[in-house]
């Protein structure tokens, strides 16, 4: 009952205020068709996509643009044990939840025993990376670790951090709404929610003093199209969107005040998926050469070009390392695989030739080689239009090599779930951009994490690669690390379970006529994307200050 008077008396402080008293940022997140009122930050499908870092404020943030540096936020410190094998952070103090209590080492220990208990809620398989954990005051946490890690502060951050005294008592985790969560972040009251726009204002006990924005509201938009519009007309103030043509479409419009700033980021790549229930295309997606003709097939530099108006850097590297990775890419692995990487239609009608590859029942396209018929979907989600195009392309290529491929287009939420449960036959995907190719990597190709995350959709797995990772995280040295690195893209380009095509720039368009302290290229002191998996969009938020 308290809790409801709270919130009330919250809503109606907000309403009350004339407009011009708050600040509020408007936002394009995601795309959605309505908007569905779930906050529960292990969901990786529902939730709306302003839950993570905005109401649940990570322990540390690590940045990508600063040389991976640590910013603290929950946490002050941490401390890593000279055999790599605990790690102890320490929170600040006089922390509170958004209701007031008080947030302590206890909420941290009982947020992964929790999903100890829940393991469907542990959407990075954590469990696998730790053996326990410890509230060693009310301030200090400390972790063992399952083997030792010289990345382990950079892993345990990835997961937020619940109050204890709000979901101890939740009988059905998975399912929980969490429709007025109980936050750490900047951002965690819901003052309005409608299927067409919802706000999402200022934790009346947030810690950070560097916080200027009052709320961020969020209208709902259906597709680029829609996105388009609202950009073009000035009403969002930070975007995440594929704008076509942007220069004349977008910042022409308003030069003073609209910009944008696109800086390489996530590899996108195609992918089969090797456990799909229909099993004459199982037989084609497990063999090598079916998925490297395949990936001969593509055009990617049309798909940059034409889909992407150039934004996006090709990424002809079976490995995936791209332009983000170019450090640690091995030249001996182009040398011995890059022709995989590449578009070339000729080669990749003669590799499936030479595989056995053939129509042979007359309908003019190929089949297996023991003759049953191989027909395939390539999912991607419906507002994505860029991705539409490029799946598009893929099609036209794929069939113009005989392969009878077309193209399936459902909500973003559906083909999320088909990811992550294996409920498809073929997909366009991206990894999470970090420091190093490592955490790509261990998001796609760990086995612990199928079934967790649409990242490990291709059904790919490799004890070799899984073992090379984990020698990775046993060392801190960078010699040592990119040894272990070249032995794993080298396995990876070999095998080529997914098909790079392009890395995406990290979409990001700002309007500077209500706020300052925007990311720019002449000062990228932060990622600056509002999207989902880049937990550096908090420090961005609190950068920003209204103009007036």
């Amino acid at each position: 009952m308290k809790k409801s008077i709270l919130w009330a008396a919250t809503a109606l402080t907000l309403f009350a205020a004339p407009a011009m008293a708050q600040s509020i940022l408007t936002v394009n997140i995601e795309p959605a068709t309505t908007w569905v009122r779930n906050f529960n930050p292990f969901n990786q499908t529902s939730a709306r996509q302003s839950t993570l870092d905005f109401i649940y404020e990570p322990l540390v943030v690590f940045n990508r643009f600063d040389d991976n540096k640590p910013v603290f936020r929950l946490a002050e410190s941490f401390k890593l044990a000279d055999d790599l094998k605990s790690i102890e952070f320490k929170l600040r103090p006089n922390l509170k939840w958004s209701d007031g209590k008080p947030l302590t080492a206890a909420d941290v220990k009982f947020t992964y025993d929790y999903l100890k208990k829940f393991p469907a809620l542990d959407f990075v398989s954590i469990w696998t990376f730790i053996t326990g954990v410890e509230a060693v005051d009310g301030q200090t946490v400390r972790f063992t670790l399952a083997n030792p890690s010289s990345l382990a502060a950079e892993q345990l951050a990835q997961l937020p951090i619940v109050p204890e005294h709000v979901w101890k008592d939740v009988a059905e985790p998975v399912t929980f709404a969490n429709e007025t969560p109980v936050g750490s972040g900047p951002m965690t009251e819901i003052p309005r929610f409608t299927g067409q726009t919802y706000d999402q204002c200022r934790n009346p006990h947030y810690w950070d003093a560097a916080l200027k924005v009052d709320c961020m509201r969020f209208p709902q938009l259906a597709d680029n199209n829609q996105i388009l519009t609202a950009t073009a007309s000035g009403t969002l103030d930070w975007g995440v969107s594929f704008i076509p043509d942007i220069e004349n479409v977008y910042v022409a419009k308003d030069p003073e005040h609209f910009h944008f700033w696109y800086s390489p980021s996530s590899m996108v790549a195609f992918l089969f998926n090797q456990e799909t229930a229909n099993e004459n295309n199982r037989k084609a997606f497990n063999d090598v050469k079916f998925r490297r003709a395949a990936s001969m097939a593509l055009d990617r530099g049309t798909m940059v070009d034409v889909a992407g108006y150039g934004y996006p850097t090709l990424n002809e590297d079976p490995a995936g390392m791209g332009e983000l990775y170019k450090s640690w890419a091995d030249p001996s692995v182009a040398t011995d695989f890059g022709t995989y990487g590449k578009y070339d239609a000729d080669a990749s009608k003669a590799l499936l030739d030479e595989a056995g590859y053939v129509d042979k029942d007359g309908d003019g396209f190929r089949d297996n080689p023991d003759g049953s018929k191989i027909s395939f979907s390539i999912i991607v989600p419906s507002s994505w239009t860029d991705w539409i195009d490029t799946v598009t392309i893929a099609v036209e290529g794929l069939q113009a090599v005989g392969l009878d491929a077309k193209i399936e287009t459902p909500e973003e939420a559906v083909w999320t779930g088909n990811l992550i449960n294996g409920t498809f036959d073929a997909a366009i995907n991206s990894l999470p951009a970090s420091a190093s190719p490592y955490y790509p990597y261990k998001r796609a190709f760990s086995a612990s994490d199928k079934g967790k995350t649409r990242f490990t959709a291709q059904r790919w797995f490799n004890d070799d690669v899984e073992k090379l990772l984990t020698e990775f995280t046993h060392t801190a040295d960078l010699a040592k690390q990119k040894e272990a690195m070249n032995k794993a893209q080298r396995i990876v380009a070999e095998n080529l379970p997914m098909m790079p095509v392009f890395n995406n720039p990290n979409w990001y368009q700002y309007n500077t006529k209500r706020f300052k302290g925007w990311v720019t290229a002449e000062t990228p002191f932060v990622n600056p994307s509002i999207s989902r998996t880049n937990p550096a969009r908090l420090l961005h938020l609190l950068a920003l200050e209204p103009v007036n």
